[in-house]
């Protein structure tokens, strides 16, 4: 590597590397796919940190103790865990950095994607904050409701992304009529009302995150849930009954599969939900309630984006008129 190289490579890195390699589509997809995977691993980690009661296993933040980096000898199996999921953060944005190299490395560039793969990046950096403010104040229920939200926005993000991988930058095309679309809206806005009010109930209930004494939301717990339960009921209903009218107008197939794929999702963290409420909530149903809330937000997204599609962008080349001129492809 000559001098000039190596200051070419310090002064804009990705465009260095860029400039030396592409890779392959499926390369670009399993990256995005990663970084996809690592949001759901990091949601359920904090959801088992909580669960054992390790909410506090590492007393202050951003080091484990006021005098160490990491958990000392003296310290139990609980900062061993709270610190595991502390680590697991680099692995996430090493994940996602993987995502935005290879965005960045694709030919043609597409900035879309790596805007997709930035954004992560700074959902992570705000959430790590925001996790180190949790602990700050105590494992306060209002800042542990807007951690998993925020985690929430990350795992939107980074299915998106996901998607935009394996389609073009062309226009969208819708692939059903206005009217299901607006279904669909519905649909992805009950979604966000069951994931937030699921949070109520987590700052209602009795897994505190913590053996010690930790404030609560003051609500009441079974009222929270059997409005949460309502809501899983009116996502239920809006997912059967757009399965049914995407059936009446001859959809495509991916809007079908997509939508019959949500519905399983939704009836097995159905299952999960209700053994978990009359089995007193045992740590690994509401673990494994975690994951499903995870994968059925996933798959609402995934429902929302099959409603359309993008096909690969024109290039149109000059012609005898535009000799000279230099055409881009749109985003």
């Amino acid at each position: 590597m000559t001098l000039a190289d190596a200051l070419a490579a310090v002064r804009n890195p990705l465009s260095f590397i860029a400039g030396r390699w592409t890779p392959e589509p499926r390369t670009v997809q399993r990256s995005a796919l990663s970084a996809l995977v690592m949001s759901v691993v990091i949601v359920v980690t904090g959801g088992a940190v909580r669960l054992t009661g390790s909410g506090l296993g590492c007393p202050t933040w951003p080091k484990c103790t006021a005098t160490s980096l990491a958990p000392t000898g003296a310290m139990n199996f609980h900062s061993a865990i709270e610190f595991g999921n502390r680590m697991l953060t680099y692995v996430l944005c090493a994940a996602i950095g993987w995502a935005i190299v290879a965005a960045r490395s694709e030919k043609p560039y597409r900035r879309s994607l790596t805007r997709l793969g930035w954004a992560q990046f700074w959902l992570v950096m705000s959430n790590a904050v925001l996790g180190g403010i949790v602990v700050l104040v105590g494992l306060n229920p209002y800042t542990v409701a807007a951690h998993f939200l925020l985690a929430s926005a990350l795992i939107a993000v980074a299915t998106v992304m996901w998607q935009r991988t394996r389609e073009g930058d062309g226009a969208p095309r819708p692939l059903v009529g206005k009217p299901v679309q607006q279904m669909v809206w519905f649909l992805v806005a009950a979604s966000v009302l069951l994931i937030a009010v699921g949070t109520v109930v987590t700052g209602s209930g009795p897994h505190a995150g913590d053996s010690s004494e930790v404030e609560r939301m003051p609500l009441d717990w079974e009222t929270i849930s059997k409005l949460h339960a309502v809501l899983a009921w009116i996502v239920v209903t809006l997912t059967f009954a757009l399965w049914f009218v995407l059936k009446a107008v001859d959809a495509p197939k991916s809007p079908l599969h997509r939508t019959r794929e949500l519905f399983l999702v939704l009836l097995s963290q159905g299952v999960i939900g209700y053994v978990q409420y009359f089995t007193n909530l045992p740590e690994a149903l509401v673990g494994l309630h975690m994951l499903g809330s995870g994968l059925v937000w996933i798959w609402v997204l995934r429902v929302l984006l099959a409603m359309r599609e993008r096909p690969e962008a024109e290039v149109q080349l000059p012609g005898p008129a535009q000799s000279g001129s230099a055409v881009g492809v749109g985003v």
